[in-house]
C-alpha cells in the first residue's frame, strides 16, 4: 500500500503544480510563448500545445488516467521550457550553490519518474491497464 501512497504522493506533487501554471496560461495567454517560438524558428501556433502540457495533462496525471502518457506529455513540455526559455541557464549555479533550473529539473524528472512507475492503485484509472 505505501507504493501507491508514494505514487499518489507524486502524482499529485507534480500534475498540481504543474498545472498552476497551466491555469496561469489560461488566464494570460501564450503570447510570450509564440515570441520564444517565433524568434526560434518555429510557428508560433505551436505556443497552443502549452495547454495541453501544462492543463490537460496534469489534469490526467492527477486523476490517475493515461497516467504514463500523459506524464511525458509533461516532461515534452518542460523539455522545450528548460530550450526556450532557460538553456542559457543550463549549466549555471545559484548563489547558494543549487542548480539555476531546480525547479524546471524537478518537474522533469518527477514526470519521468510517474512515467515510469505508473498511477498504482490510488487513481481513477487503477492498475488495469497499460496506459496506467
Amino acid at each position: 500500500m505505501t507504493n501507491d501512497i508514494g505514487k499518489l504522493v507524486l502524482r499529485l506533487a507534480v500534475g498540481v503544480l504543474i498545472l498552476l501554471h497551466g491555469l496561469h496560461k489560461l488566464q494570460s495567454g501564450v503570447d510570450g510563448i509564440a515570441g520564444m517560438l517565433a524568434g526560434q524558428g518555429l510557428p508560433a501556433v505551436l505556443a497552443y500545445g502549452v495547454y495541453l502540457g501544462e492543463v490537460v495533462a496534469p489534469a490526467l496525471v492527477i486523476l490517475g488516467l493515461f497516467t504514463r502518457p500523459a506524464a511525458l506529455v509533461i516532461a515534452g513540455n518542460m523539455v522545450f521550457a528548460i530550450a526556450l526559455a532557460h538553456a542559457s541557464q543550463l549549466f549555471e549555479l545559484t548563489k547558494m550553490g543549487g542548480w539555476a533550473l531546480e525547479l524546471q529539473g524537478m518537474f522533469l524528472f518527477g514526470a519521468i519518474a510517474v512515467a515510469l512507475l505508473g498511477a498504482g492503485r490510488l487513481s481513477v484509472g487503477g492498475t488495469s491497464g497499460r496506459w496506467n
